[in-house]
């Protein structure tokens, strides 16, 4: 059984940190560029704003990285809950709150909380970057 108490939580923060990184994040179809070092910037996209939901893309953008060292992820903001969760990762579909182990597609129990805390890991490090937005596209 999952620790839903320490996922809410990472949630809960997660949302906090997004709201600092992202001016607005109510607009359809906005995108957000952050630079952090000459060669590393990520690409934040608003790809549907609902009254109480936003969902955002996330991607690495570095020209001498491998594709699959990227991150890549798809999170939707709940703005009744404040909450930030991961829906997919890596382009691996919706993720369950657990998974018995081992399974056929070798994901960890706890596989949802480690997407989250690695979006948490993230989050903080842009924000300690300072990152500001390089442009701004809708």
């Amino acid at each position: 059984m999952p620790d839903l108490p320490k996922l809410q939580a990472l949630c809960e923060l997660n949302y906090t940190q997004f709201l600092q990184i992202l001016p607005d994040c109510d607009a359809e179809h906005l995108s957000y560029a952050f630079s952090v070092s000459a060669h590393l910037r990520y690409v934040v996209q608003i790809t549907e704003a609902a009254p109480y939901t936003t969902t955002v893309s996330i991607e690495q953008q570095a020209p001498d990285t491998p594709t699959f060292l990227k991150p890549k992820m798809t999170v939707r903001l709940y703005h009744d809950a404040r909450m930030a969760e991961v829906l997919s990762s890596q382009n691996t579909g919706a993720l369950n709150a657990s998974y018995p182990y081992p399974n056929q597609r070798m994901r960890q129990r706890n596989e949802k909380f480690l997407v989250n805390l690695f979006l948490a890991e993230w989050l903080d490090f842009c924000l300690k970057q300072q990152p500001k937005a390089v442009s701004e596209v809708q």
